[in-house]
């Protein structure tokens, strides 16, 4: 992969400033400003940022692997991404400076999401129908680990590459009978285009074998290498963020309105809690805290990633997950 000459030019200038100046931290999300990147507002206008002594600067973007190319050009020192697509970016640009140090969301949104009138309730449903699935999508990335552990046969299902605009309004008006996504996203977009809840199929994927992780905290692995403190500050301030999202979840949506003003407050919040009730506030993460991963699980993980791509170097969990930027045990613990 080429990066661009011009997150280059910008990653050589950020890494080069000392580390006392390094008070700008450029936050690179994986998808617009809706519910589940509250808790990063509020984290900025509650002043955890700044007690750290960081000035964060919270962008957009445009899907799940989206983050991890800006980061690894130095372009931004930190971002949101699918740990499983970093998985496959570290293999095909092996070396590149980039890797997870925080995972958020424990259980991953990963989800086939259908129409119960279209005839979509089971996996096995999905034969023989249209599945709409924009390509840059993580959930889309996983669907041949979700198609091998129901046993479906994805030659038989018409995949439709589609556009994030588009995905959840070719469902709503009934040109595909499932589309892939994460499940707090397109359900509550699907809701919003006016389809009846009661119709709305969800299929985690988690929920049918498929034991992955989710979207982590990824840094630049040379600013964290020369600026450690300032990430484990930063790292504490998503912890103190997501905690009192959990707590006031309107509180958090609060500051996220300050930036997206035309969204739909009561949806956002609905998209929120859902991404805490299953993505983030796991039992794993109620006994251990936020954060950190299971080694059995990551090796698991890798496992299934092996039976559906092929590495072009062995699989290394150390080189895709680093714990040691994460704040003390009692910053994490969420509740």
């Amino acid at each position: 992969m080429i990066f661009d000459t011009k997150l280059m030019a910008l990653a050589a200038t950020l890494l080069a400033t000392p580390a006392l100046a390094e008070t700008d931290m450029p936050f690179a999300l994986d998808w617009k400003f809706e519910g589940p990147s509250a808790p990063y507002f509020h984290a900025l206008d509650a002043g955890y940022f700044a007690d750290a002594g960081l000035t964060v600067t919270i962008s957009e973007g445009a899907g799940s692997l989206d983050a991890i190319p800006k980061v690894a050009t130095g372009a931004f020192p930190v971002g949101f991404a699918d740990i499983n697509s970093l998985m496959r970016f570290l293999d095909q640009n092996p070396g590149a400076p980039v890797t997870a140090v925080m995972m958020v969301y424990d259980k991953p949104p990963f989800a086939v999401v259908g129409r119960k009138s279209l005839g979509v309730e089971s996996p096995a449903d999905l034969e023989g129908k249209v599945l709409g699935a924009p390509p840059p999508d993580g959930a889309w990335a996983q669907f041949p680990i979700f198609a091998a552990e129901t046993g479906i046969d994805p030659e038989e299902i018409t995949v439709e590459p589609v556009g994030f605009p588009t995905r959840e309004p070719m469902l709503a008006e009934g040109n595909v009978a499932a589309i892939t996504g994460f499940s707090f996203s397109s359900t509550l977009n699907l809701k919003r285009l006016g389809v009846p809840a009661d119709d709305i199929s969800v299929l985690l994927m988690a929920d049918y074998g498929v034991d992955l992780y989710g979207n982590a905290i990824i840094v630049n692995t040379d600013f964290a290498a020369a600026n450690p403190e300032l990430v484990t500050g930063f790292l504490g301030a998503v912890a103190m963020g997501w905690k009192d999202a959990i707590a006031t979840p309107d509180a958090a949506i609060e500051a996220l309105m300050a930036r997206n003003p035309a969204a739909d407050a009561a949806l956002e919040t609905e998209r929120l809690q859902m991404a805490i009730d299953a993505n983030v506030l796991t039992d794993y993460v109620m006994e251990n805290g936020m954060g950190g991963i299971d080694d059995m699980r990551m090796m698991n993980a890798i496992e299934q990633t092996k039976s559906v791509y092929e590495f072009n170097n062995a699989p290394d969990a150390s080189i895709y997950f680093d714990s040691s930027y994460l704040p003390s045990s009692d910053m994490l613990m969420l509740q």
